[in-house]
This record gives C-alpha cells, sequence and structure tokens, in this order.
C-alpha cells in the first residue's frame, strides 16, 4: 500500500505560508531603542543554561539578575557585578519593569510560562528557553500574549539560527525531496535518569539554595538531590522528559521547512511510564494533516531508540539525527542541526536555483548560539525578525509535548488543536494543562 504523501501544490502552499506570515508573523509595536542603543536586560536563572544565554546578550546592558541558588550563579553574579540580585522573579519583575526592556528566562520547565507570562503583559520582550513551556495549554497562552502585547520573542532552540539549517530550509521548501512520506527524528537523551520513582526520604537543603522558590508551581515534596541542579528534567513535575528536551531542537529543520503543526493523531510506545517519571525510552509517531491526502507522520526516538540505519544507508546512526523521506530523494542530517546528505549524491551546492528566502543573522557560522540571541536583540530593537518568536515556538512546543499526552495517557490519541482537547480519551485531558500551587497560579 502506497503511503499518502505531500501534493507539490500543498506544499508550494505550505512553503509560501511559512516565508510569510508564520515565520514574520507581527512587527512588535512598542517604541524600540535605536540600533546604537543598549537594552536593559534582566535575566531570570543565572546558573548553568542561564549562565550561557546571559553571556550570549552581554552586549546589552545587564542591569538584574535572578537565581534561587546562589552558589550555582556565583560565576554569573561576578561577571555582572553590577546588576541588581534576585531570588524570587516575582519580585525582581515587580521591582525592575520600569528598569527594564527584555528578560531572559533559563529555569527549569515547570517554572518558565509564569514569568515569561508576567513580562509579556508589561511590555517586555522575552527569550525563553526550550521547551517553551511545561504544558500544552501554557504553549498557547503565551503565543496568544505575545500577540496581544506586540513583544520580540524568541525561545532558545539555537539550531534555528544555523546557517546550514537555514539553507536545507530554503532547499526542501524548493520541493527537492519531491513528495515527502515518512519523516524520523531521534536522539541519544535521556543523558540523565528516567523510568524510575519519587525518591524516598530527604536530605539537608544546601544553604545556598531556596528550595521552596525552586519549586515554584509544583506541590511541596522534600528536597532531593535527585532533583537539583539536573536531573529534574525526568520527573513530570518539573521537566519533560527526553522528549521536551529535544524535539524543539531535533524536529525544527522537519518542522521548519513543512511547517508540521497541529497532529491529529499520535501513537507512544515506550519502556513504560508512571505518574512522577518519563520512560527510559520511547517511540513516538506524529500524524500531521495534509488534506484529502491523509497524514504525514514523523516518528521521534529516543533513549537508544532509532530508526532502521539502511534508511540512511548506513551500517550504525549516529546519537542524534534526522531522515527524511521523498518520493525524489532522502536527506539525512546526521546530528542536532546543520548540513546533511542526500542519498542521490547531490550536495548542498547542487541547488543554488533554491532561492534564498531566509535572513543569516552575523557571526551563525561561527557561533550560532549566539547569533540566535543577537537575532532576538536586533528585533527588539527593530531590525529584522526573531525567527524562532513565539507564534513559531508555540504551537510547536505544543506538537512536541502532545508526545508526552500520549505517553502518559498509554493510548493513541487523537487531537483537537483548536480547543486543545484530545477527543477520544478523556483522561488524557489532565496532561494538557497545568496545576499550580497556590501563591503560584499563572499572571491574568
Amino acid at each position: 500500500m502506497t503511503k499518502p504523501s505531500f501534493s507539490r501544490r500543498q506544499f508550494i502552499q505550505r512553503s509560501a505560508l511559512a516565508a510569510g506570515a508564520v515565520a514574520f508573523p507581527f512587527v512588535s509595536s512598542r517604541p524600540v531603542l535605536g540600533a546604537n542603543g543598549r537594552l536593559n536586560i534582566a535575566g531570570i536563572g543565572a546558573g548553568g543554561k542561564g549562565s550561557v544565554d546571559i553571556d550570549c546578550c552581554s552586549t546589552e546592558n545587564i542591569v538584574a539578575l535572578c537565581d534561587v541558588d546562589e552558589e550555582r550563579a556565583a560565576g554569573t553574579f561576578k561577571r555582572f557585578d553590577k546588576a541588581r540580585r534576585y531570588r524570587d522573579f516575582r519580585i525582581m519583575l515587580d521591582k525592575e519593569g520600569a528598569h527594564i526592556d527584555a528578560v531572559t528566562i533559563s529555569t527549569p520547565d515547570h517554572t518558565h510560562a509564569w514569568p515569561a507570562l508576567r513580562a509579556m503583559q508589561m511590555g517586555k520582550h522575552v527569550y525563553c528557553q526550550k521547551p517553551l513551556t511545561h504544558t500544552i495549554q501554557e504553549a498557547r497562552l503565551l503565543t496568544q500574549a505575545a500577540r496581544k502585547h506586540g513583544v520580540v520573542t524568541q525561545m532558545g532552540n539555537q539550531g534555528h539560527c544555523e546557517p546550514g539549517s537555514r539553507r536545507l530550509v530554503e532547499i526542501l521548501r524548493a520541493d527537492t525531496l519531491g513528495d515527502v512520506k515518512e519523516i524520523h527524528v531521534w536522539t541519544d537523551r535521556p543523558i540523565w535518569p528516567q523510568g524510575g520513582h519519587r525518591p524516598s526520604g530527604s536530605a539537608p537543603i544546601p544553604a545556598s539554595l531556596d528550595w521552596d522558590l525552586w519549586l515554584g508551581p509544583a506541590a511541596s515534596r522534600p528536597y532531593h538531590s535527585d532533583y537539583v541542579p539536573f536531573k529534574w528534567r525526568g520527573f513530570w513535575a518539573f521537566g519533560t522528559g527526553a522528549l521536551g528536551d529535544m524535539g524543539c531542537h531535533n524536529m525544527d529543520l522537519a518542522y521548519f521547512a513543512y511547517q508540521l503543526r497541529d497532529p491529529v493523531k499520535v501513537e507512544a510506545r515506550s519502556s513504560g511510564t508512571n505518574e512522577e517519571m518519563a520512560p527510559g525510552w520511547s517511540v513516538i509517531t506524529y500524524h500531521f494533516p495534509r488534506g484529502n491526502r491523509g497524514t504525514l507522520p514523523l516518528t521521534w526516538y529516543d533513549g537508544g531508540q532509532k530508526p532502521a540505519p539502511e534508511l540512511a544507508r548506513e551500517k550504525e546512526l549516529p546519537p542524534n539525527g534526522c531522515i527524511i523521506v521523498g518520493s525524489k530523494d532522502t536527506l539525512y542530517v546526521p546530528g542536532y542541526w546543520g548540513t546533511g546528505r542526500f542519498l542521490s549524491g547531490a550536495t548542498m551546492e547542487d541547488f543554488k536555483q533554491a532561492p534564498i528566502s531566509l535572513p543569516r543573522q552575523p557571526g551563525a557560522e561561527q557561533d550560532h548560539d549566539r547569533a540566535h540571541h543577537q537575532e532576538w536583540i536586533a528585533a527588539c530593537k527593530g531590525e529584522g525578525y526573531a525567527l524562532s518568536n513565539f507564534d513559531y515556538a508555540g504551537p510547536m512546543t505544543e506538537a512536541v509535548l502532545l508526545g508526552n499526552v500520549a505517553l502518559r495517557a498509554g493510548a493513541t490519541i487523537e487531537w483537537d488543536a483548536e480547543k486543545l482537547q484530545v477527543t477520544n480519551h478523556s483522561e488524557a485531558n489532565r496532561y494538557v494543562e497545568g496545576t499550580y500551587r497556590k501563591g503560584w497560579e499563572l499572571p491574568t
């Protein structure tokens, strides 16, 4: 039986949409600084990845820093010693509102939505790490808030700015592969524990850590070193597992090129899940709609699972990668992002006729992480666009996190994106929305 595939007409329609309204959804209505001005930026989360994000914005004025762990953030505090320091981002936003233009958010997944929403409501530009949010509903709320308040936004999937990836998107939009039949994406995550249970007992809370603030909207529980500073990703209360951590990276090429939003069905199998932790491994197939031609399957693999290597004509696949199978050719990208190999033997240089339609950020060849931040900063000043803005990143995060809903439900789910509702498994809908501790309800 022949699998349904994209028609050329549908491909061109979606490519035009991607290059226009979706890639560049709106221009900030806020007054912006001049090209030679500097933004006043506050960093929420200053240790770990937060340190990297703040350093990537060091061309600007770093005026305030917030972290719940003084020891973990000590290096950043020292580098930006003139910045005012806070532990509670709620207090920081209240006190610094008149002094800041923008914020970076580099906290665990469960504390992305609150500061992002509040900052946008205050008219501040927002750079937020991936996945954009902890839940699907939160992603929708952030997308709507960014549109309503007209601020400049960017999600921290830095491969979106990588020049080789942007060129591949342009080449794919030129119908290089023909009718796309299937997509396979995999990662070597988790590189932290998954598939277990809540740790028993408790341990002394480090003197430098405010555990209650770290918990934020999550229900109270005893401190344990199994959570902080890195292993929280495997716990549903705080993270989104391997899928949430890497989906917005490794799926980005296909999602960007083909505008794969709002899957209608998701099938998932795994090593087994429970109410505490994501599974040790999973294989998830998303079915993206394409009119009367059925759906396009995208299959995700983690925890050591991978697609058949012969799809890429390899004996063994690398730890991370993407394979896009078309009727005319197959593209194999052996990594998170960047250039790939066409199984026909064609090279990227062979597609000079594919028009250049996406901007390139200066310095991206040398450091696409910093360039991704600088693209956002430039857009905040009225120069160009941030391409992983929330109009793009919000729906993408919704699609990615739907895989976790299927995993936790233990069933194939059917999805109505407009209503944010699983239509065939009512119990699964409790995983679509978040729950929030008293005093940590989302700002409205």
